[in-house]
């Protein structure tokens, strides 16, 4: 039976905590929710880190080494760390959670790119926090900033530490970033890429777009492994989509709030759980965590330094 990796994307940097009373905020309950996604079939969870006062995006690497030892003291997951820190950092601050905890694991986004978030405020007017309104106006002018030389430093970290490269693809034109990179000797297969798919700023949720990612991507790189993510409501079906082309799935309060329409996740477990049914309704079966390593080529969780 065929074996798809069913990765849980937690918490993310989009939503904001008036958005969902499930999002995690604190340390705590993001290991409390990567317990509740293994148990539900997940193999993978993607992680970044908040203030646990308020729910505001943080990049400390304190936060980070609580939050992945505690993960690794509950589960046997696999754990990707995030990369993409702020607009001001620095590449070489953004890839420091990489560099101090040698995850098994991390981000690499493929690219710059507009990432938009405040047409939500449309939608939103009664906010927990004072930042939250701020930061999501703020994208109104924010480029999600990738540049040759920022991929070149957060490749050459990762092959130092032994960490997988999780190769974020937001628009067809970062299929031939990477394939540049590649050429260069920055990148070494097997390739593990992710489409991200219905970001504003990146390419449409749609199954011709999706397609059209994977044929572009065989064409240019060769054999890969491929997972998929889709913002809101189109999670679950891109997320299907690319099960029946080989490729695995991503679910998670970071991408959808929502595990059906007009009602809310109690938390990405819930999608996991969905994720499964969906896997085995099509003949697949969830990878263990043991399986998605051999799958993705990881150097295993004896090896990370957290």
């Amino acid at each position: 039976m065929s074996k798809v990796i069913i990765t849980a994307a937690l918490t993310g940097n989009i939503h904001t905590p008036s958005m969902s009373p499930h999002l995690p905020i604190t340390p705590e309950q993001l290991i409390e929710e990567a317990v509740r996604c293994e148990n539900a079939g997940a193999a993978v969870v993607h992680v970044h880190a908040r203030n646990p006062e308020d729910g505001k995006p943080s990049t400390d690497t304190g936060l980070y080494r609580t939050i992945l030892s505690g993960m690794k003291a509950k589960t046997g997951l696999v754990v990707s760390p995030t990369t993409g820190g702020t607009a001001t950092m620095t590449p070489e601050e953004r890839i420091a959670v990489v560099r101090e905890l040698k995850p098994e694991m991390a981000t690499f986004n493929a690219g710059s790119l507009n990432f938009a978030l405040y047409p939500i405020l449309n939608k939103m007017k009664d906010f927990q926090y004072d930042w939250e309104k701020d930061f999501l106006r703020s994208t109104e002018s924010f480029i999600f900033p990738n540049t040759f030389a920022s991929l070149k430093v957060f490749a050459k970290t990762m092959e130092e530490t032994g960490t997988k490269p999780e190769l974020e693809v937001y628009d067809v034109g970062q299929i031939t970033n990477l394939a540049q990179i590649f050429s260069e000797g920055y990148l070494q297969k097997p390739l593990y890429l992710q489409f991200v798919l219905g970001i504003l700023g990146g390419i449409p949720a749609t199954l011709e777009n999706l397609i059209f990612l994977t044929n572009t991507a065989r064409r240019v790189l060769g054999d890969f492994e491929c997972s998929v993510c889709a913002a809101g409501r189109h999670q679950f079906p891109m997320g299907v989509v690319n099960m029946l082309q080989g490729g695995h799935m991503r679910v998670g309060l970071e991408d959808n709030l929502y595990i059906a329409k007009g009602q809310l996740a109690k938390g990405s477990y819930e999608q996991v759980e969905k994720a499964v049914r969906l896997a085995r309704e099509l003949g697949l079966e969830p990878a263990t965590s043991e399986e998605a390593r051999t799958i993705l080529g990881l150097k295993g969780l004896e090896k990370v330094d957290y």
